[in-house]
């Protein structure tokens, strides 16, 4: 019963709509045009403009802010390398770095005998 009745209001609403056709649209629209240029309506956009300018940018700003330092926070805790481990990296490029300056640039380096 329920979609039955849905169904013909439905009907009975695009048969007056069309018969009401372009003359009642251009009517609506010209209303809502005058009452979104009216004097209280633009003096409350005024206002939400102002709040959202002081109020919620600010807030916005420190919001991101504080996302952004968490963020940055996080990264630097997540690429902490210990001393141990950058010592011998630090010895490898300084022994490479030596090698391939003494030797004739078109030739591989030499690789240091240990023993």
């Amino acid at each position: 019963m329920g979609k039955l009745s849905f169904l013909a209001g439905a009907a009975v609403g695009y048969v007056l709509g069309a018969k009401a056709g372009v003359q009642r649209y251009e009517q609506i629209k010209a209303l809502s045009s005058r009452i979104w240029q009216s004097d209280p309506v633009q003096h409350q956009v005024e206002r939400g403009k102002e709040a959202a300018r002081t109020q919620v940018a600010p807030a916005v700003a420190d919001a991101v802010s504080t996302a952004a330092k968490a963020t940055a926070d996080r990264l630097r805790s997540e690429r902490v390398v210990t001393s141990e481990a950058v010592a011998p990296t630090m010895e490898v490029r300084v022994e490479t770095t030596q090698t391939i300056h003494e030797g004739d640039p078109l030739e591989p380096p030499e690789q240091p005998v240990h023993g």
